[in-house]
């Protein structure tokens, strides 16, 4: 087993209480491996309980990315949050802990 990161680095950004991270693989030859493995629902259930709204992923086949879109996942967006990290930007890493098996096809 690996992680995520081992394959792809991520980049996350924010819009109120929405949290937006990308997934992209270093090598192009992984890229199958992103799509198979790392699904919106995988996603929703590495963050658990911290986005309680609906994840949307989307695939960016030219860049080697995909990117989720994951709903109320902010705790109510930066002016609202207590959380101290209110743009969410430690999720791209805890994205990258998400477990893969190392195959490719």
């Amino acid at each position: 087993m690996l992680q995520l990161r081992d394959i792809a680095h991520s980049r996350t950004g924010d819009k109120g209480n929405i949290s937006n991270v990308s997934v992209i693989a270093y090598r192009a030859e992984d890229w199958p491996i992103l799509v198979r493995q790392v699904t919106a629902e995988r996603v929703r259930d590495h963050f658990g309980t911290m986005v309680c709204g609906e994840v949307l992923r989307y695939e960016l086949p030219q860049i080697g990315a995909l990117n989720f879109v994951m709903h109320d996942a902010l705790g109510g967006g930066v002016t609202r949050s207590l959380a101290l990290d209110p743009h969410g930007k430690c999720l791209s890493s805890l994205l990258l802990t998400l477990t893969i098996e190392p195959t490719h096809t």
